[in-house]
């Protein structure tokens, strides 16, 4: 029985005030780590946030309970139009942070932290609180603060909250807390382009999802907090300021979402410890969650390798880190240095040596930062070569595995493309009564299954190179004459990739058209372009067919 707009409109509602009711959640937690801290203003902010948050949901749930359960097509206009819902909700504790903090107050926060000006004045314009927002949501991780350690604690808890919850799914974790068996549940968990379920329910898979997210993210900060204990930056500050630092940086590498406490990002600690400690951080990331629950469940490594995906995570990352590695020396060799302005002194081959083991080191953890959506920053990008840029730009384009927390393309799509081409290419040479068969992983499709698959991941690869050539041309001309179109093509490859890594463009200074461009590719990025399409064609012609 075909339904009527109004029931289509109900089930949308409903859902989407789900998800606004697990924000409010999230923003009650928050309000409690301001009252932690006594930061009343910020504390006001969130109860305010929360409260509109929760009567907004709860309103739409409560009115439109009774509506039919959601079918893909209500899956898909649910997922887009809740994750900008969220983000835009999700920017009202920046903003009323910003606007509900006098200036002496937060100029006192920021001398104390050691700075002039504090970055919360730049929250105080509605489309800067709502960059940062999508940011986080989204597992982005660019960002409009310009000194992080200036912002109260309670908005760098919200920061950072927000990319642990997005990184899962905002979707997932609405599923595991609200919804019921049978309830149309698969259809959200499919929305946000998860398909593989690790038990029968999916209400018990993402259920098992939260428990291994969280169980990584307790030995993540443990790890953390002891490497960085470690380090000379470490060994200088109070023992909750360490806490506070691996709290927050385990919460947001496990995510992939990258937002940093400090004011350089992981460059601040210029510790090789705390990078070897976080590569195993990111990479555990954009492993796909029914890989991990294999492994651990059966206690076999192998599961790691067994996968397709996890397999080729693995050999990218290798080559990846090679090639990036040899371009740096190569840049190195030119320059001297590698992503520092100031020239080596001549006759010092000690701090050429030196130069050259950042090439590799640099090179190691920005590509792994960069294939795992991370966006942690080890190193000044900005003055990195054309060359080494875009290599970092492809790895954001591909990004880690379907079903982990990460963005771009992902190498499973990117691998049937491949694969795709291939089978088409070969099928010229067989003849017209042979049954053509092709391998993915451990499948076997038959024709028609295979020439679906190649299609559906065609589409969205083009779709997705499609917005990134336009969106980085149109960047390049707003950008400025200090950038080329590497960076340019950089940036966006980061944005729509959701990985936040940056050349030096974004900040409260870039054009406004420029920022309004990057939240549509941060939301779109997130949700791979369909089901945005799809939100689009509702709002234009509805629901029917």
């Amino acid at each position: 029985m075909e339904r009527t707009r109004t029931q289509d409109l109900a089930t949308i509602a409903r859902d989407i005030g789900s998800l606004l009711l697990i924000e409010a959640l999230v923003m009650t937690v928050s309000l409690g780590v301001a009252i932690a801290f006594r930061e009343w203003y910020a504390a006001l902010a969130f109860l305010v946030s929360g409260g509109l948050t929760a009567g907004i949901g709860g309103f739409a749930r409560w009115r439109f309970l009774d509506a039919p359960a959601p079918l893909m097509k209500h899956g898909m206009v649910i997922a887009a139009a809740g994750w900008f819902c969220t983000a835009v909700l999700g920017a009202l504790p920046f903003l009323l942070t910003a606007h509900f903090t006098p200036p002496a107050v937060a100029a006192a926060t920021a001398n104390a932290a050691g700075f002039e000006a504090s970055s919360l004045r730049h929250f105080r314009h509605p489309l800067h609180a709502l960059f940062e927002s999508m940011s986080g949501w989204t597992g982005s991780g660019l960002t409009m603060a310009v000194h992080e350690p200036t912002l109260p604690r309670a908005i760098q808890w919200w920061r950072t909250v927000i990319q642990w919850v997005g990184g899962v799914g905002v979707i997932v974790l609405t599923v595991a807390i609200l919804a019921r068996p049978g309830s149309g549940s698969y259809t959200l968990y499919q929305s946000e382009t998860r398909e593989r379920k690790i038990h029968p329910s999916v209400v018990s898979t993402v259920r098992t999802v939260w428990k291994i997210f969280f169980a990584y993210t307790v030995v993540s900060i443990i790890v953390l907090f002891i490497a960085l204990r470690m380090s000379d930056y470490g060994r200088s500050l109070p023992l909750f300021e360490v806490g506070w630092q691996a709290l927050n940086h385990a919460m947001t590498g496990l995510a992939t979402g990258g937002f940093s406490v400090t004011d350089n990002s992981i460059g601040t600690y210029n510790s090789p410890l705390v990078e070897a400690v976080l590569l195993p951080v990111m990479t555990l990331g954009a492993i796909a969650f029914p890989i991990h629950f294999a492994v651990l469940s059966n206690r076999d490594l192998g599961g790691l390798i067994s996968d397709i995906q996890t397999r080729w995570l693995f050999v990218l990352l290798g080559v990846g880190v090679a090639a990036l590695s040899i371009q740096n020396l190569l840049f190195v060799g030119e320059t001297g240095v590698l992503g520092n302005a100031v020239p080596v002194p001549e006759i010092l081959a000690q701090h050429v040596t030196t130069a050259e083991a950042d090439a590799v080191r640099d090179g190691t953890f920005q590509f792994i930062s960069a294939l795992t959506c991370t966006g942690f920053q080890s190193s000044p990008i900005v003055n990195w070569s054309d060359g080494g840029k875009l290599i970092v730009s492809g790895a954001m384009v591909v990004g880690g595995a379907a079903g982990s927390t990460v963005g771009g393309i992902k190498i499973i799509r990117a691998y049937v493309i491949a694969k795709g081409i291939k089978w088409q290419f070969s099928r010229v040479f067989l003849p017209s009564t042979a049954v053509a068969t092709a391998k993915v992983g451990d499948r076997t499709l038959t024709r028609q299954q295979m020439d679906r698959e190649f299609s559906e991941a065609a589409i969205v690869g083009v779709l997705w190179i499609s917005l990134l050539a336009a969106s980085s041309i149109v960047l390049v001309n707003l950008a400025g004459p200090d950038f080329s179109y590497a960076d340019a093509l950089f940036e966006v490859a980061s944005a729509q990739g959701n990985v936040g890594l940056s050349t030096g463009i974004v900040g409260p200074s870039m054009h406004p058209l420029a920022e309004a461009m990057f939240v549509l590719n941060m939301w779109i990025g997130r949700l791979e372009i369909i089901p945005v399409l799809v939100f689009g064609r509702a709002l234009i012609y509805g629901l029917r067919p």
